[in-house]
This record gives structure tokens, C-alpha cells and sequence, in this order.
């Protein structure tokens, strides 16, 4: 009985070790692509409207808003959709 406890105890933690493992790695990739984007900011390279900024902007919030949903209860897949 002891030991099934235990091995509970070690699944347990060796899920959550590797939830931090990825969460932290895949959110790093998260931010430095952010950064990448906003990178086109530079207006001397790149021409764009305030129209682009909005939709890049709307984009990138409604992945975060349907990423808090999906953590906090389980939710559909929601599929890439994304253009100009």
C-alpha cells in the first residue's frame, strides 16, 4: 500500500517537473517570437498601416484568451488562422 503511494507521489512530480520544463521552454519560444514581430516595427524598413498592427495585435490576444480557457477548464483544439 506504501508503495503505491509513493509511486503516486513520484507521478505526481515527475508530471509537474515536466509541465514546468515545457511550459517555461515553449513560453520563452512564445516571447522571442513576439519579439521577432515586433521587429516590423521599424518603419524605415517595413510599411504597414494601423490597420496591420490591430489584426497582428487581435491575433496574438485571441491566442492568449483561448489559452487561458484551455488551462483552465478543458477545451476544443482551436485551429491557425491568420492573414493580412
Amino acid at each position: 500500500m506504501l508503495e503505491k503511494a509513493t509511486e503516486n507521489t513520484k507521478g505526481k512530480a515527475g508530471k509537474r517537473d515536466k509541465f514546468v520544463e515545457l511550459a517555461e521552454n515553449r513560453t520563452r519560444t512564445a516571447i522571442k517570437a513576439i519579439r521577432t514581430i515586433a521587429k516590423l516595427g521599424n518603419k524605415s524598413a517595413y510599411d504597414y498601416t494601423e490597420t496591420d498592427v490591430k489584426k497582428i495585435a487581435s491575433a496574438l490576444q485571441r491566442e492568449i484568451d483561448a489559452l487561458k480557457a484551455r488551462m483552465m477548464q478543458s477545451g476544443a483544439k482551436d485551429s491557425l488562422d491568420f492573414s493580412l
